[in-house]
């Protein structure tokens, strides 16, 4: 099956910035969009960022201008590159991607989550 393996999360000071990556392994024919979620306490999971095979992007507009997100579709790889860090963005982020695992079955997986801490 596929699994998605993340790391990069961690306590930092409001202003500062972290990686957060994101490793698809498994069986499967490619991946379409790779993306970043995020959930806080007592709060839904929502939408950070995506970037889709055709490398269109897509932000929650809280992290426009700050976080970045990126692919290396050689490594099934996904990025997100957070800067300017704020006591909000605490949260427990989870990678999320679109496989194609046939010619006609596509599926949707999660990575574990890893928790990202903005305090001073």
């Amino acid at each position: 099956q596929v699994q998605l393996v993340e790391s990069g999360g961690g306590l930092v000071q409001p202003g500062g910035s972290l990686r957060l990556s994101c490793a698809a392994s498994g069986i499967f024919n490619s991946i379409n969009d790779m993306g970043w979620y995020r959930q806080a306490p007592g709060k839904q999971r929502e939408l950070v960022a995506v970037r889709a095979s055709g490398d269109s992007t897509i932000y929650v507009d809280s992290v426009k201008g700050r976080f970045t997100i990126s692919r290396d579709n050689a490594k099934n790889t996904v990025y997100l590159q957070m800067n300017s860090l704020k006591p909000e963005d605490t949260a427990v982020y989870y990678c999320h991607a679109e496989v194609r695992v046939s010619t006609r079955a596509k599926y949707d997986y999660w990575g574990q989550g890893t928790q990202v801490t903005v305090s001073s």
